[in-house]
């Protein structure tokens, strides 16, 4: 039988024969914890709620005007339509839009009048008695002047031997006032009596003039139509050659220079419009807005479909340029622009960008930026003309309000300005 051989005897314990570790050994243990804890903090990272990014603006005084805006139109201030005055045939208008007009001297086209219609014989009969009894009635109004011609003669020589009387008691008061009136009723009737003459003189042309047909085409009889004002045709009705009758519209003519813009207003924005309101007229084709002044706020409304089928109820408001710079000479008749009427005005008031408030409810807010930190506030707003808007009550000159909030945005949420340079922005 074998006898079992046994490991020499040491001169340490078991438990003490373990060597301790080395350092780069504890760095292999540590590293999959410190991996975990490094994880542990991006995912706390990442789920931290971020400060949202905003826009702010700044509360401050300045002067605010509340314009009401509407689209509008130049216009020619005084338009004249030339109409033809008769019946006929009217040339070619050889004028076109823009020609420059010289009052009384340009002629605009030529009308020859319609010749008179032949007279059947019984007309012609007629007409010739007419004439007739108008030469008779002549030669009585003629006889009849000369009898009180004579009767005056004799009542002014009365009258004068009766003043060549000086003697008192020859003539009695009652003559000589008898005879002053006599004289005074003669030379009345005589008055008459020529009056009566001419009376018959214009019967009798026109009578004759029935019965007389002159050349349609005569020079003389040719009618001429010339510029009644200086200016510039704006536009031709009628150009060809044509048969007209009176009143046809032919052309029309103003001054371009002497321009007013006209301008629909809702009536419930007209009732604050009063005749020397400042206006501004943008989009007329420059790069500045031109001044003008209310002129005239027309006393009746008239009913307009708008674009979305709404019957609307709109005045007509006039306003004149202040100045027409260079630039705005090429203004002419119904040209589009933009037209801003100032309805109310007031300096010094505290106004904050209009893009900052909202409303909850019936109440107006906004949120105000403090320290990182977005604040809500309720506020009391007067007026606005859609870029500004006047604070009454719930904030003061230099606080910071968040502009176009977004909805992520609470009370108490925490926010970073990004700085902008539009005006009132901070």
């Amino acid at each position: 039988m074998d006898t079992p051989v046994f490991p020499a005897p040491r001169d340490t314990a078991p438990w003490d024969m373990k060597r301790p570790s080395s350092g780069r050994q504890r760095v292999r243990r540590a590293l999959p914890w410190l991996g975990w804890g490094v994880l542990l903090a991006l995912v706390a990272w990442g789920l931290w709620p971020k400060p949202i990014l905003v826009e702010t603006g700044v509360a401050a005084r300045s002067a605010l005007t509340v314009r009401v805006s509407e689209e509008g139109k130049t216009r020619v201030r005084n338009r004249y339509v030339v109409a033809a005055p008769v019946a006929g045939i009217m040339r070619r208008v050889t004028l076109k839009p823009g020609d420059a007009t010289d009052a009384g001297k340009t002629v605009l086209t030529t009308i020859e009048p319609v010749a008179a219609p032949l007279l059947d014989p019984r007309a012609r009969a007629q007409a010739e008695a007419v004439v007739s009894m108008h030469e008779a009635s002549r030669r009585k109004a003629a006889e009849s002047l000369v009898a009180v011609k004579s009767a005056l003669e004799m009542a002014v020589a009365d009258r004068d031997r009766m003043r060549s009387v000086r003697q008192p008691g020859t003539l009695s008061e009652s003559d000589r006032d008898r005879m002053e009136s006599e004289a005074s009723i003669k030379a009345a009737e005589m008055r008459a009596a020529e009056f009566a003459l001419q009376v018959i003189d214009y019967e009798l042309a026109q009578a004759r003039a029935v019965l007389a047909r002159p050349d349609a085409v005569s020079p003389n009889n040719l009618v001429e139509l010339r510029a009644p004002v200086n200016g510039r045709v704006l536009k031709v009705m009628q150009e060809s050659e044509t048969i007209v009758t009176p009143g046809s519209a032919i052309l029309e003519i103003g001054d371009p220079a002497d321009i007013e813009i006209e301008a629909e207003i809702l009536s419930r924005d007209a009732v604050a419009i009063a005749p020397g309101s400042s206006v501004e007229i943008d989009q007329w084709g420059g790069e500045t807005s031109l001044k003008a002044r209310v002129r005239r706020v027309e006393p009746a409304a008239f009913t307009k479909i708008s674009a979305l089928g709404v019957e609307e109820q709109r005045v007509i408001v006039l306003s004149d340029l202040l100045e027409t710079p260079p630039t705005a000479k090429p203004l002419g008749d119904r040209y589009r622009v933009e037209v801003r009427v100032a309805v109310w005005h007031s300096d010094g008031v505290l106004v904050v960008p209009a893009g900052a408030l909202f409303r909850e409810g019936n109440t107006w807010k906004t949120f105000i930026y403090q320290n990182g930190r977005a604040r809500l506030s309720s506020l009391e707003v007067g007026h606005g003309d859609g870029r500004l808007t006047e604070v009454l009550a719930g904030l003061q000159a230099g606080d910071k309000v968040l502009l176009h909030p977004p909805d992520a945005v609470k009370d108490g949420s925490r926010v970073t300005e990004r700085v902008t340079g539009s005006g009132f922005s901070g």
